[in-house]
């Protein structure tokens, strides 16, 4: 029997994938957010599902850890990874990423003037890219988490983040004054596998393809 290996992050995405599981017959034998298991069986024999971090799951899937993975757009664009087949956009954990600031600080104006603006975000490659763009000089400042804290504390004039509600800004006293993309949660697939469990591959493919069919 040749195994199927799908990596997964916990929380919103593995939440949301298991509906298109479930569409391709697939379905875990624990609850991935309460398991200890980082490894978990589903009702196939020949299909396991991994439990790894958001940002590990292309390296897994690009270098044959996993034959399958789902993973966010923010995540893909900053892992640098060439090759990685995208096979479908399974429009869940949809979000966007968005440059914030103190309501109190006046982008635009910065922005007009040519200012060099600080800005914190763990998205550098996405946020050097963009600004690059828009011709915005910067000094990017990698964090990892609280990115709100930041322009409170006069660390960063500006965040590059995900949103979705826009509460937590508000909470913050900050605002949304600029929408860089849409993100979503893409299907990415190893080449390798795709050729040697092509039937198997396409079968689960097909199956979320017409899942998030409209």
């Amino acid at each position: 029997m040749t195994l199927l290996t799908i990596a997964l992050s916990k929380g919103r995405i593995v939440d949301e994938t298991l509906p298109l599981l479930k569409a391709a017959g697939i379905e875990l034998v624990e609850a991935p957010d309460t398991s200890r298991r980082l490894i978990v069986e589903t009702n196939r024999p020949d299909v396991r599902v991994v439990l790894v971090r958001a940002t590990d799951v292309p390296t897994y899937v690009q270098h044959g850890g996993a034959d399958i993975g789902v993973a966010g757009k923010d995540v893909l664009l900053e892992s640098g990874l060439q090759g990685l087949f995208q096979p479908l956009d399974l429009r869940i954990a949809r979000c966007r990423m968005s440059v914030a600031t103190r309501d109190d600080f006046d982008y635009a104006a910065a922005v007009r003037q040519g200012s060099r603006i600080r800005v914190a975000t763990k998205y550098t490659q996405t946020a050097r890219q963009h600004f690059a763009d828009k011709g915005v000089h910067v000094d990017l400042i990698k964090l990892y988490g609280s990115m709100e804290l930041a322009p409170l504390t006069g660390l960063a004039d500006a965040i590059v983040d995900l949103v979705s509600s826009g509460s937590t800004l508000k909470a913050n006293h900050l605002v949304e004054v600029e929408r860089i993309m849409d993100i979503s949660a893409r299907l990415i697939v190893n080449q390798a596998s795709l050729k040697l469990k092509r039937e198997r591959m396409r079968e689960i493919i097909d199956a979320f393809a017409a899942a998030i069919a409209p």
